[in-house]
C-alpha cells in the first residue's frame, strides 16, 4: 500500500484527486493540505510515499519546496500550466499531470509510481549485510563498510536514503530506517522522530522539541516523547517534571 499526500490549494482540485485515489487499492491518502507549508508536518507524522503536488501555491509554491528538500517523497505534480514541466523533471519529478486530470493519465501516473516504490523496495534488502554481533556493513559508494554499533550516534533516514552519522564519519546508503532498525539493539537505541533513530547512551541534552547529540541537534517528536524521556532520564524525573 502506498501512502499518498495531496497539495492543492484549490478545494475542487484536491477532492478530484483524493477521489481517483480511493478508487485504486494499493494507494491510501494519509493527508491532504492547500500550501507546501504543511508538508514538513505530514513527513514528520508518518510515512509518505507518494506526494502529489500542485505548483501555483500561496507563500510557497510546489516547485520551491522541491528545491528546498533534496530528498523528497516520489513527487507528481499537478498543475494547469505546462510551462512548469522542464522545471519539475529537471527536479527529477516523477510525472507531470496537467489539470483538468483524466483518470486514465492519473492512473498512468501512479503505474509509474507503483513501479519505482516497488523497485526501491525490492533494492533495500541486500544493501545491509550482518557482521559480529556487535556490528553491520552497509554499501556505500560501491562498497561494503562495516559499522559498530558503539560508533553509532545517529541514523537519519532521508526518504530513500539513509544516513548513518558516527563519531567517526558519516555513511550514505540506499536503505530504509527500519532495515538499520532491526540490526540494532532496541535497549541502546531508540526512534525519537519518524526520521531518527539515536544512541540513547550518546545523548547530552533534552529539550522538549530537542535532542543534544555531540554538535548535532536531533528533534524530537510529540509522538516519542512520552516513550523516549523516560528511558533517558528515569521515570521518576519524568513524572515529577511532567
Amino acid at each position: 500500500m502506498m501512502r499518498c499526500i495531496v497539495i492543492d490549494d484549490e478545494p475542487l482540485a484536491r477532492e478530484c484527486i483524493t477521489n481517483y485515489i480511493d478508487q485504486i487499492d494499493t494507494l491510501t491518502c494519509v493527508g491532504t493540505g492547500i500550501s507546501a507549508l504543511d508538508i514538513p508536518r505530514f513527513l514528520e507524522e508518518t510515512e509518505v510515499d507518494l506526494l502529489f503536488l500542485d505548483v501555483q501555491m500561496p507563500l510557497m509554491n510546489g516547485l520551491e519546496y522541491l528545491k528546498s528538500n533534496p530528498n523528497p517523497p516520489l513527487t507528481i505534480l499537478t498543475t494547469a500550466f505546462p510551462n512548469y514541466a522542464v522545471d519539475g523533471f529537471n527536479l527529477n519529478v516523477l510525472d507531470y499531470l496537467l489539470k483538468p486530470i483524466s483518470f486514465n493519465r492519473f492512473f498512468a501516473a501512479v503505474t509509474k509510481a507503483k513501479r519505482q516504490h516497488q523497485l526501491l523496495q525490492n533494492n533495500e534488502k541486500p544493501w545491509i549485510k550482518k557482521g559480529e554481533p556487535n556490528c553491520f556493513f552497509i554499501k556505500c559508494d560501491g562498497k561494503l563498510e562495516k559499522i559498530y554499533h558503539d560508533d553509532i550516534l545517529f541514523v537519519k533516514a532521508m526518504q530513500n536514503y539513509v544516513i548513518v552519522q558516527t563519531t567517526k564519519r558519516k555513511y550514505v546508503s540506499l536503505l530504509f530506517l527500519k532495515n538499520v532498525q532491526e540490526n540494532l539493539n532496541s535497549d541502546v537505541f531508540m526512534r525519537v522522530h519518524k526520521s531518527y533513530i539515536v544512541a540513547l547512551n550518546k545523548i547530552e541534552g533534552i529539550t522538549q522539541h530537542e535532542l543534544q547529540i555531540a554538535s548535532y541537534k536531533i528533534p524530537l517528536s510529540r509522538n516519542y516523547r512520552k516513550e523516549v524521556i523516560p528511558r533517558i532520564v528515569g521515570d521518576n524525573l519524568w513524572n515529577k517534571e511532567g
